[in-house]
């Protein structure tokens, strides 16, 4: 869990790092973010700060018009009203928000998105998820399950997706997929998606082809979500991103060979980091209390 006092002007003031220990069950970790919030408001207190507003976000499925985490297989939430849950403890107002969402509005407030009105947050970890923020604010779809990016199919019949899916992007160019394919073909138990990146730029032709189908498979699948969105610029965060210009500068030369008519939009790294999420679940609790004024 990260988790941050932000000021207004989205810059932080106060962070901490908590284990989720997802293991020990879902109320478990809710009551650890109720704790760890309670915390955060003593500090800001001690440290002459009053706390207007909380701001959670976790992954899955939420209904943010609601603050419930509808389903979070990672952390096992299922219908839990997390919203009402952190008001009842503070006594503040509070917003429940989708964890890639809020880290895509940061990036694209005060990250790599700035100074852009559309933008298509890519976050490539050990899974993909996408969100898309026009501006300033994130769109969550009618069931809040919008920027399931990973999940469009771009090779039919391919490896099997954590979904269940068959050849999903994330299934072939995640960080995840990445390490396990380099680890099937080479016979190499547990390589990272680090170790391939490394390994193919010192030359191994192996590794050089496992990057190269992995950047290949999610350029197909950004060039589909271009043609839905028509962003003015991907921003693409998550652990595959730390490549740097390893994955940069391959992804977009794909994803221009690929295009036709749709105008080609930047491709910049994310800028803030692994405190996005924290920024942007502030920001969204920002947004709530401009509402409610």
């Amino acid at each position: 869990m990260k988790c941050a006092l932000v000021r207004p002007d989205g810059t932080v003031h106060h962070a901490e790092r908590h284990p989720t220990q997802a293991e020990r069950g879902p109320e478990a970790v809710l009551g650890t973010i109720l704790d760890v919030a309670q915390g955060l408001a003593a500090q800001a207190r001690a440290d002459g700060l009053e706390p207007v507003a909380a701001g959670v976000a976790v992954p899955g499925v939420v209904d943010e018009e609601n603050g419930i985490a509808a389903w979070s297989s990672n952390i096992g939430f299922r219908d839990v009203p997390v919203r009402a849950r952190i008001e009842e403890r503070l006594g503040l107002p509070a917003v429940l928000g989708h964890d890639v969402r809020v880290g895509g509005m940061a990036e694209a407030r005060l990250g790599g998105g700035r100074g852009h009105r559309h933008v298509l947050f890519v976050a490539i970890g050990t899974g993909i998820a996408a969100a898309l923020v026009v501006g300033g604010a994130g769109y969550s779809g009618a069931h809040g399950a919008a920027g399931e990016l990973g999940h469009i199919v771009v090779r039919p019949g391919g490896p099997v997706c954590p979904c269940g899916q068959r050849g999903c992007m994330e299934s072939l160019g995640s960080a995840r997929a990445v390490g396990l394919r380099y680890s099937e073909l080479a016979g190499v138990p547990g390589a990272t998606a680090l170790d391939v990146v490394t390994k193919a730029g010192e030359g191994d032709a192996l590794a050089r082809t496992v990057w190269r189908e992995a950047v290949e498979a999610l350029a197909d699948g950004m060039v589909i979500g271009q043609a839905l969105y028509d962003v003015g610029v991907f921003v693409i965060g998550g652990g595959l991103a730390e490549a740097g210009d390893a994955l940069l500068d391959p992804l977009e030369k794909a994803f221009r060979e690929r295009i036709t008519f749709h105008r080609p939009p930047g491709f910049v790294r994310a800028g803030l980091g692994d405190e996005a999420g924290c920024i942007g679940a502030a920001l969204l609790a920002l947004d709530h209390l401009e509402k409610l004024a």
